[in-house]
Formats: structure tokens, C-alpha cells, sequence
């Protein structure tokens, strides 16, 4: 799964990789996004707009908000007949924004924490859906982060991870007016050689931390591949 990543960049950047997104100056940085939290989201909707969303699905069709937080992630394996997310991937795709995430690789009943982002610097760009609930003119706009099996950097730390749209043709197909085979066409396993993992503090465990220690290297001596 994906259940935090960080969000650290500028609108300079964002514009330099992504093209004229209009992104506001005061870009809100976070060192620990967790779910029910905002981030910022591309949606098909609005392509050339920065959105903040909170983060873990609410399906439109829900009673009442109870799903907040829950479906932070959406496994591609079987996702297109999934009540919660069959709507939104046909018609409510977007991009997840973040400069790297957190996965946690279990050892001897202990979870560490190790940081993963791509290796030549440029900011993690991940598939995502999107949904808007609405209780008379009250709407609360949400996501989740699709998920994949690891590629070969991945497998030693998880069984799961997001699913990275890395090339600017993907990102703009991922928001473009489908088809819906098309769509499900792009639900792969990232490319190997793609990721730089390290190890961090287990302070990232905490949604209560959040500041640039969480980014520091710290020693290991697992030796990943």
C-alpha cells in the first residue's frame, strides 16, 4: 500500500516538469502527508488547475462520510468492478503530487521506515481517482492513490506500491477522455531502475512529526538489491 508520502517542492519546479499549472505562490509543504489530510491533486476535471484534496475516497453515492480515511489506496487488480472505484476511474482520474513516499519493510515484529523517490531528482507524479460527495451545497472532494505489485526495487521492502506516471505522455493520457479499456491498459507495475530508497527515522511514524528530519538518511545495513 501507500499511507504517506511528502509533499516538498515550489511552483517553479511544478511548472518546469509538468507544464503552465496554475499552482498559487503559497504552496503548502508537508513533510508527512497522512491520510484524511489535504494534498494537491491535478483532476481531469481541471488540468491546468492545482486542486487540494483530502485524501482517502469518499464515494459519491455514500449516506454519509463515514469512508474518510479508509480507501486512502486502489489495488488495479480488479478495480474496474469495484462499486467504490468503477465510477471515478472511467470518469474522475487525476495526479497525485508528491516528491517521495514512505514504506514501512517488516523485520522481526519491527517496521522501518525507508523514503522513496524517483533517482534523477524530478517529482513522483502517481495515478490517482478522484470523487466528490455532497450533502445539500456541502461537497467534500477526494482521492486515493492506485496501487501496483513492486517492481524489482520495491520487492525488497513491500508487496505493494503506487502506481508512478512517469513520462508526460502518460500523465497527460491519464486525464485525457479515455476510452475505458484504454484506461485499464495503463494499470502496470512501474518500470525497474526508476527509485532511490533509503532508510529514515521511525520518527516518520508519528503523523505528529513533520519537518525536514524526516527526509535524513540514517545508517542500514540492509542491502537492498
Amino acid at each position: 500500500m501507500c499511507g504517506r508520502f511528502s509533499f516538498v517542492t515550489s511552483p517553479e519546479k511544478i511548472k518546469a516538469e509538468l507544464g503552465d499549472i496554475e499552482t498559487g505562490q503559497n504552496l503548502k509543504w508537508n513533510f508527512n502527508v497522512a491520510p484524511t489530510q489535504h494534498a494537491y491533486v491535478i483532476t481531469n476535471e481541471h488540468p491546468g488547475h492545482l486542486d487540494y484534496f483530502s485524501w482517502g475516497l469518499i464515494p459519491h453515492w455514500s449516506k454519509e462520510p463515514g469512508n474518510a480515511g479508509k480507501l486512502i489506496n486502489a489495488r488495479m487488480e480488479g478495480i474496474g468492478s469495484k462499486p467504490s472505484f468503477r465510477v471515478p476511474l472511467r470518469r474522475r482520474r487525476c495526479l497525485v503530487l508528491a516528491d517521495s513516499f514512505y514504506e514501512w519493510r517488516s523485520e522481526g515484529g519491527k517496521k522501518i521506515p525507508y523514503r522513496i523517490l524517483l533517482n534523477d531528482g524530478r517529482l513522483l507524479v502517481l495515478a490517482g481517482i478522484w470523487d466528490v460527495w455532497y450533502k445539500g451545497d456541502y461537497a467534500i472532494k477526494t482521492f486515493s492513490i492506485i496501487t501496483t505489485p513492486p517492481n524489482r526495487e520495491m520487492a525488497a521492502i513491500h508487496n505493494r506500491m503506487p502506481l508512478i506516471l512517469e513520462s508526460k505522455s502518460d500523465q497527460e493520457r491519464w486525464l485525457s477522455n479515455l476510452e475505458f479499456p484504454a484506461v485499464m491498459d495503463m494499470l502496470k507495475t512501474p518500470a525497474d531502475g526508476l527509485l532511490e530508497i533509503y532508510r529514515v527515522s521511525e520518527r516518520v511514524n508519528s503523523v505528529k512529526n513533520n519537518s525536514p528530519e524526516l527526509h535524513q538518511k540514517v545508517n542500514d545495513e540492509l542491502r537492498l538489491f
